[in-house]
């Protein structure tokens, strides 16, 4: 097990943090063979990430964070106190850390997710041989949804993600996504100021307009990002141009060619409505991720409804994920008037809304 001890060896200038385990330096060192090179799962700006097994069996993945000083340790602390408090199966959960002022040294501890990321399947070389279908790609576009708004509405207090995109979606064997690098992610102002004025931080293609051109990060920047990652999983390229979304009689353009014809393509134009939605301009246009969540897994129930009452020996596309009934004006936001607008095809339809919402809370979303 981590090692728990009562005071980070700090020089006693910070109490340990109770809500998370601190792990041992020659611990971290032997999960990782003294961190070889072969254990090397990536490498970005804040540092490397190692796969690892802890003396218990843990798989983990440990990323070895960039020294940044006395004033980089004290934020890695409080980084470490945030992560501590966020729990959910749509969260990369966080092990435990090591933090060393004298030796610089501010390691994170992560559960290992062994299926790789989402942009390794779209763009890499895991989905060549075996492209990701599409009611794989909606199961992981519901899952990512529901970790980000689990950050948004659920979580004391609120975090903005600050850096989501397709990279930082890590599929487990099953394909269930997991959110993942906390490493620029704020705590959301509180009381009657919705923005924090911060440094413009993330990665090109997935950052807000409102929060490039201001600096000022909204939680509705995270709805962004996550538009950009829909159309990522529509289209199957990196991200697209966002004016094509406008023209319903271009969207069959978008169509990732690795489907094929094994997708349903009135579905195809409703999720790019979802999409454009997210990636509208105006950040009080978009919706909350709660109501994304909502909406696609509308999605999801409306077709196994359809799937158990149509006649024996129907043939049916060989689809799970289909069939909403928004409205496909893409210029607009479907969510304007509220998580259900424009799905007034679902008025006298069997299938009860408040069936998915309850079952959504039973799921703990």
């Amino acid at each position: 097990k981590p090692k728990q001890v009562n005071v980070i060896p700090y020089g006693g200038s910070f109490p340990q943090l109770a809500s998370t385990p601190f792990i041992a330096y020659e611990d971290l060192k032997e999960a990782t063979n003294n961190f070889e090179a072969t254990s090397v799962l990536g490498e970005g700006g804040f540092g490397r990430v190692f796969k690892g097994v802890l003396s218990d069996g843990t798989a983990v993945a440990i990323k070895r964070l960039t020294t940044g000083g006395q004033q980089g340790d004290k934020e890695f602390l409080v980084e470490v106190e945030m992560l501590s408090r966020l729990h959910h199966r749509n969260l990369v959960k966080l092990v435990g850390y090591y933090s060393n002022k004298d030796s610089s040294q501010n390691l994170l501890c992560y559960e290992l997710v062994q299926n790789g990321s989402l942009e390794a399947w779209l763009h890499g070389p895991l989905g060549v041989n075996c492209p990701l279908d599409w009611d794989t790609r909606m199961k992981i576009a519901l899952d990512a949804a529901r970790g980000l708004a689990y950050l948004h509405e659920d979580s004391q207090p609120c975090v903005i993600h600050r850096d989501f995109k397709a990279s930082n979606i890590l599929l487990e064997n099953n394909f269930h996504g997991k959110v993942a690098d906390f490493g620029l992610a704020k705590q959301a102002p509180e009381g009657r100021v919705n923005y924090l004025s911060t440094r413009v931080m993330g990665t090109f293609g997935y950052v807000a307009p409102e929060y490039a051109i201001t600096g000022y990060l909204l939680v509705k920047s995270d709805v962004y990002s996550y538009g950009v990652v829909l159309l990522e999983l529509l289209t199957g390229r990196k991200p697209v141009d966002m004016s094509i979304l406008r023209d319903k009689e271009r969207l069959d353009e978008l169509a990732d060619p690795r489907f094929g014809c094994n997708y349903p393509k009135e579905d195809f134009v409703r999720v790019c409505t979802i999409a454009a939605a997210c990636v509208a301009p105006e950040a009080s246009q978009r919706p909350t991720m709660g109501e994304v969540v909502q909406s696609l897994k509308m999605v999801q129930r409306a077709t196994e409804y359809q799937d158990s009452t149509a006649p024996v020996g129907t043939n049916r596309p060989n689809i799970r994920q289909s069939s909403t009934t928004f409205e496909s004006d893409a210029t607009s936001s479907m969510f304007s008037s509220g998580p259900y607008s424009g799905l007034s095809g679902y008025e006298n339809d069997p299938l009860s809304r408040t069936a998915v919402m309850s079952e959504d809370l039973h799921e703990g979303r």
